[in-house]
């Protein structure tokens, strides 16, 4: 089977085993949830000094920039903290771990010991680079041939097929929905609630988007890179000035 490049999900269906699965290259973040403004950083900033003023003063962009480049430069970081971001997520699971691996966000997940998983699973489009070489710590990721991407589908196809077979039947028989999650694979599409503030989220992008100016260049899987992208548009749009600050300074996190 042939995923096109052109669509975002396919659905078929398997005459050996039965059940239809839903492959999907679509990573999707929405933001659903903020309280997240520039003044809000140059007022936690400006507390130090003004007191119980600060919450009250009003500023203009040039004032508000040129406070919020000198708090990113100097690393004074604490009032980037004084906000939050709440994002919807749907991607596969092993994304969504390489999310929790950052430890100063508040997670929520779709939990399959309570409902029932969708039989929808992570395939990569033709834009994804299929072939890994290098040495470790210094990998390159290149395109694969048509043969290559024609063998991913195929492979991961049948796994899901399987896998999601014995997930069915074995809620058919009344087993928990626990236990019958350990054979669905980490492909496997789940949603979550995910809220950080700035700080914390210039920490991930630093770390999740290859950017050849940074500071320190990361190669982050192109899943969680995804997902790194479409947060930063909407950080950008949120707080452009912070944003513009942060790329300034070789998007490191103060």
């Amino acid at each position: 089977m042939t995923i096109s490049p052109s669509i975002e999900s396919e659905t078929i269906e398997s005459t050996v085993l039965g059940p239809e699965i839903e492959l999907r290259s679509h990573i999707s973040v929405e933001l659903v949830d903020h309280t997240a403004s520039d003044l809000g950083v140059v007022r936690a900033a400006r507390v130090s000094t003004a007191g119980e003023e600060a919450h009250r003063e009003e500023r203009g962009d040039e004032y508000i920039g040129g406070l919020i480049r000198y708090l990113m430069r100097s690393r004074h970081g604490s009032p980037f903290e004084h906000n939050s971001m709440t994002f919807l997520v749907h991607a596969p699971i092993f994304t969504i771990r390489h999310m929790m691996r950052h430890r100063m966000w508040s997670f929520n997940e779709e939990s399959a010991r309570y409902k029932d998983l969708e039989s929808v699973f992570y395939v990569p489009d033709r834009d994804r680079a299929l072939k890994q070489v290098g040495k470790p710590g210094h990998y390159q990721y290149v395109p694969g041939s048509e043969q290559d991407y024609e063998l991913v589908s195929e492979a991961t196809s049948q796994a899901y097929r399987a896998a999601f077979c014995e997930y069915q039947r074995m809620l058919d028989a009344g087993i928990a929905r626990e236990l019958a999650r350990v054979v669905l694979p980490v492909a496997t599409y789940s949603t979550v609630y995910a809220t950080c503030n700035a700080r914390s989220l210039m920490h991930f992008l630093g770390l999740r988007t290859n950017r050849a100016d940074a500071t320190y260049v990361s190669h982050p899987q192109r899943e969680i890179e995804l997902v790194a992208e479409q947060m930063e548009a909407q950080f950008a749009r949120l707080m452009p000035l912070t944003h513009e600050a942060f790329e300034k300074f070789g998007r490191v996190s103060p």
